[in-house]
C-alpha cells in the first residue's frame, strides 16, 4: 500500500509530528507503543479505513527535543486532541497498543464525543499490587523476546528483535529505541499508574480489549481490569500470543477488530 507521510504541527505550533496515512474509508487513529512503526496489521486496517498513525512525540526525525514541550499525562492527552484538530478529524475510531493503548484510553476518557469506537491492545495504565507490571526500563535486552512474544524463535520474534548486521545501523537502532523509551518513560515511569483508574469510567465509546494469553510483559489479568472499568467493553483473549497479539495472530485479531469497528 502507498503510505503518505505528513508532518503535522500542533501544541501551538511547537511540536512537529510525522504521521503515516494510508487507506480509504472512515478515519482511524492508531497510537503505537513507544517505538512502533507501520506494520502489516495497519495494512490490514487500511483496507477499510483511512489509518492515521503518528509517531510518539519526540521520536519524529529532527523533532526529538520537542518532547520537552509536554510536562505530564494531561499535557499529552490534550496534545493528542490537538493532533485530531490539526488532522481535521472530528470523529474517529481509535486504537492503541501497549503504552499507546494507555494514551488512547486517556484520550477516549477526555474527548468522549470524538471517539466513535475504541480498541485497546494489551494496554498499560492500570496497576494491581498482586500482579505488578514489570519495569520495562530494567528488563535486560536478552529477556525482551521471551517477555514480548509467545514464540521468541518464531517469525514475529525474529523480525522484532533482529539486529542489523551493519555496525553503524545497529548503533543507530539502539540509540533510536533508547530515546523512544525515554520519551514514553516521561509519562509512565516508574510505574504506568498515572491516574487512569480515576478517569477510565468516563469512556463512553463501545470498546474492545484484546490481550494475548501468553503476555509476559503486562499480565492478561489486566484484560479483566480494563473490561470491568469500561462499561459494556468486550474482551478478546488470544491463544498463542504474547504482548503483540495483532502480529502474532494477525488473522484472528485483524478479523475481530474489523468486525468490531464495522
Amino acid at each position: 500500500m502507498n503510505i503518505e507521510q505528513r508532518v503535522v504541527r500542533a501544541w501551538n505550533g511547537r511540536i512537529n509530528t510525522r504521521v503515516d496515512v494510508c487507506g480509504s474509508g472512515p478515519p482511524l487513529l492508531f497510537l503505537h507503543g513507544e517505538s512502533g512503526h507501520w506494520d502489516p496489521f495497519l495494512d490490514r486496517l487500511a483496507r477499510r479505513f483511512t489509518v492515521y498513525a503518528p509517531d510518539f512525540p519526540g521520536t519524529s526525525p529532527g523533532a526529538e527535543q520537542e518532547i520537552d514541550e509536554l510536562r505530564d499525562i494531561w499535557d499529552l492527552t490534550l496534545y493528542f486532541e490537538e493532533l485530531l484538530d490539526a488532522l481535521g478529524l472530528d470523529s474517529v475510531a481509535l486504537a492503541g497498543h501497549s503504552i499507546g493503548g494507555m494514551f488512547a484510553a486517556e484520550l477516549a476518557a477526555h474527548a468522549r464525543a470524538r471517539i466513535r469506537r475504541l480498541v485497546l491492545i494489551a494496554p498499560a495504565g492500570l496497576w494491581r499490587d498482586d500482579r505488578p507490571v514489570p519495569n520495562w526500563w530494567s528488563i535486560p535486552a536478552a529477556e525482551l523476546p521471551q517477555r514480548t512474544v509467545a514464540q521468541p524463535d518464531g517469525l514475529v520474534g525474529q523480525i522484532m528483535f533482529a539486529v542489523p548486521r551493519d555496525r553503524d545501523a545497529a548503533i543507530e537502532q539502539v540509540i533510536r529505541k533508547t530515546w523512544a523509551l525515554a520519551c514514553a518513560g516521561k509519562f509512565t515511569w516508574p510505574i504506568p499508574d498515572k491516574g487512569l483508574a480515576r478517569r477510565i469510567h468516563r469512556i463512553s465509546a463501545p470498546s474492545l480489549i484484546v490481550w494475548g494469553r501468553q503476555d509476559r510483559m503486562i499480565p492478561p489479568v489486566y484484560a479483566e481490569e480494563f473490561a470491568a472499568r469500561i462499561g459494556g467493553a468486550r474482551t478478546l483473549l488470544v491463544d498463542n500470543a504474547g504482548h503483540i497479539p495483532q502480529l502474532e495472530q494477525m488473522d484472528q485479531v485483524g478479523d475481530a477488530v474489523m468486525r468490531f469497528l464495522d
